[in-house]
C-alpha cells in the first residue's frame, strides 16, 4: 500500500490554515528550467528566515513575561490598585497560558502549525490594546487573560515547528532560539520600560505580532505535519524549499514517509497505549524537564528580582539592574544557541544544572549568615555582593541549558501520534508550575530568603540527577530515528 493511500483516513482531519503549496510547486517547477546553481540558492527559502519569522512569537512571550516589572509602580497609581490586585494582574498570564497550553497541541494538530501561530496573535493583539486602554482593573485582567492564552499557544507551537523544518545538524541552534527570542523580549519589555509610559509600552507590545501575522504567508507550513495530514505534494514541496531547490531530499522523504506509515493515524491513542515505554519513557521526559525548569526558581528569581537585590546589597536602581539582568541572559542564551548543537543536549543541561546548583548553594549560605552578622559590618556588605553574584550565577546557568534545551528536547522526542496530546500536557504543567512558582516565590522570600534559596538549590541538584539518569541524547539524529529509539 502506498503512502498516500495510507494517509487517506487522516486527510480531512485538518486543512492548513494558511494553504500555500501551490505557489512553492511553481517556484520549484521555475527553479528548475534556471541555468546557474546561484539562482537556484537565490530562489528558496532558507529555514533560517522560516525560523527569524516564528521567532517573533517567542519575543512576544518574554514581552509579555517583562512587562510586569517596570510597570508596576505607575500602573498601580495610575490605577489606584493595591498590591495584591497588581499581583493577580501579572500571575493571570500565567493562568491565561495554562488555558492556551491546554489547546495548543490539538489546534497546532488540526490546523498546522502556521494556523496555529496566527490563532495566537489575535488574543495577544487584543489583550495589549485592552491594557493600553484600560481605565479600571477589569481591563487590565481581560487583557493579561488574552495575551496569555496567546503565548500559551506559542510556547508550544514555536519550537515542535521549528524542530520539524530544521536539518539535523542544525536543530539544536535554531531550537536555541526559542528561548533566544524570549529573553531578548524579557529585556525589551525592560529597557522600553525605563522611557515610555505603560501605555505606550503596551501598544510597543503589538508589535511582534504584527509584523508575524503578514510573515507567516512567506514560510512554508511544516513538512511533517503536511505528511501526517495525508497532503504529499504540499509536504515534497515545503521540504524542498527548505532545503533549497538545488538540494536531493528524496532519502529525507523516505524517512518521514516510513516513521508516518508505521505510526497510528488515529488522532488519539487509548489511555492503556500509554503504558507502551515508546509512549511513556518520551512523555515523563517532556513533563518532567518543563516542570523542573520552572521549579527551579527562575521566575520567581526574575519576577522579584529587584527585591532580592535591595535585600541582598541595598541596590536602589533596581530596573537597571534588573535589565542587566536580563541582558546578561540574552548573551548566556546566545552562547548556548552556538554550543547546543557542538556540545550535545545532555552535557549543556548537566552543566546547566550543576551551575545552578552551586549558584543557588552560594546565594542561601550569604542569606543565613547575613541574618547572625551586624548590617554595619564590612562582612555584611561582602555577603551581600556574593548573594548577587549568586543569582547573576543561577540566571547564566540556566540561560546555557535549563532555560532553552527542555523546549527542544520536548519538540523532539515526543511520537508524532501524540505529539498533540503529550505537548499540551507537558505545556500545561510547565505554565502551572511557572503560577505556582511566582505566587509563591515572594511568600517564601518573606519567610526566609536563605531558605527560599535552599529550596531551588534542591530542585536544581534534582534535575542534575534527572537528566543523567533519563534524558537521551539527540544531537545528531533525526527526528525519525529520536522516536524509533524508544519502541
Amino acid at each position: 500500500m502506498s503512502f498516500r493511500d495510507d494517509s487517506e483516513d487522516v486527510r480531512d482531519m485538518g486543512k492548513p490554515f494558511l494553504h500555500t503549496g501551490s505557489w512553492y510547486r511553481m517556484g520549484s517547477r521555475q527553479s528548475s528550467t534556471m541555468g546557474s546553481s546561484q539562482a537556484i540558492r537565490e530562489s528558496s527559502i532558507s529555514v533560517v528566515a522560516c525560523v527569524l519569522i516564528v521567532a517573533l512569537g517567542p519575543i512576544q512571550f518574554g514581552f509579555t513575561s517583562g512587562y510586569s516589572s517596570p510597570t508596576q509602580t505607575a500602573i498601580t497609581k495610575d490605577l489606584k490598585l493595591t498590591v495584591s490586585e497588581y499581583s493577580l494582574f501579572a500571575s493571570l498570564s500565567n493562568v491565561g497560558a495554562m488555558v492556551g497550553a491546554i489547546s495548543s497541541g490539538q489546534i497546532a494538530e488540526y490546523i498546522g502549525r502556521k494556523g496555529s501561530l496566527m490563532i495566537a496573535a489575535i488574543p495577544n493583539i487584543i489583550g495589549w490594546l485592552a491594557i493600553s486602554f484600560a481605565r479600571d482593573s477589569s481591563f487590565l485582567y481581560m487583557g493579561r487573560l488574552l495575551e496569555g492564552f496567546g503565548v500559551g499557544i506559542i510556547s508550544y507551537t514555536v519550537p515542535v515547528y521549528i524542530a520539524e523544518i530544521a536539518p539535523q545538524n542544525m536543530r539544536g541552534a535554531l531550537g536555541s532560539v526559542n528561548q533566544l527570542s524570549v529573553t531578548i523580549g524579557i529585556l525589551l519589555a525592560y529597557l522600553l520600560g525605563l522611557f515610555v509610559q505603560w501605555r505606550i509600552l503596551a501598544v510597543l507590545g503589538i508589535l511582534p505580532c504584527l509584523v508575524l501575522i503578514p510573515g507567516l504567508f512567506f514560510i512554508p507550513e511544516s513538512p511533517r505535519w503536511l505528511a501526517k495530514m495525508g497532503m504529499t505534494e504540499d509536504f515534497e514541496a515545503s521540504l524542498q524549499v527548505l532545503r533549497g531547490f538545488d538540494t536531493d531530499i528524496s532519502i529525507e522523504v523516505n524517512e518521514i514517509k516510513r516513521s508516518v506509515a508505521s505510526t497510528s493515524k488515529r488522532t488519539t491513542i487509548r489511555f492503556a497505549e500509554l503504558k507502551r515505554r515508546r509512549y511513556w519513557f518520551p512523555l515523563m521526559i517532556g513533563i518532567g524537564l518543563l516542570m523542573l525548569q520552572q521549579l527551579s526558581g527562575i521566575n520567581g528569581v526574575l519576577f522579584y528580582s529587584s527585591t532580592i537585590f535591595e535585600a541582598a546589597a541595598g541596590i536602589s536602581s533596581s530596573n537597571v539592574a534588573t535589565c542587566a539582568l536580563g541582558a546578561i541572559q540574552v548573551i548566556a542564551t546566545g552562547v548556548a544557541t552556538w554550543l547546543v548543537d557542538k556540545t550535545g543536549r545532555r552535557l549543556l543541561l548537566i552543566v546547566s544544572s550543576s551551575v545552578m546548583t552551586f549558584s543557588l548553594l552560594i546565594v542561601a549560605i550569604a542569606f543565613y549568615m547575613k541574618g547572625f552578622t551586624s548590617d554595619d559590618s564590612s562582612l555584611y556588605s561582602i555577603l551581600g555582593i556574593i548573594s548577587i553574584v549568586g543569582v547573576v550565577g543561577m540566571a547564566i546557568g540556566f540561560s546555557l541549558g535549563l532555560g532553552p534545551i527542555p523546549w527542544l528536547i520536548m519538540s523532539e522526542i515526543l511520537p508524532v501520534n501524540i505529539k498533540g496530546l503529550a505537548g499540551s500536557v507537558a505545556t500545561l504543567g510547565n505554565w502551572f508550575m511557572s503560577w505556582v512558582v511566582t505566587m509563591t516565590a515572594n511568600l517564601l522570600l518573606d519567610w526566609s530568603s536563605g531558605g527560599t534559596f535552599t529550596i531551588y538549590m534542591i530542585v536544581s541538584a534534582f534535575t542534575v540527577a534527572f537528566v543523567t539518569i533519563w534524558v537521551p541524547e539527540t544531537k545528531g539524529r533525526t527526528l525519525e530515528e529520536i522516536q524509533f529509539s524508544f519502541r
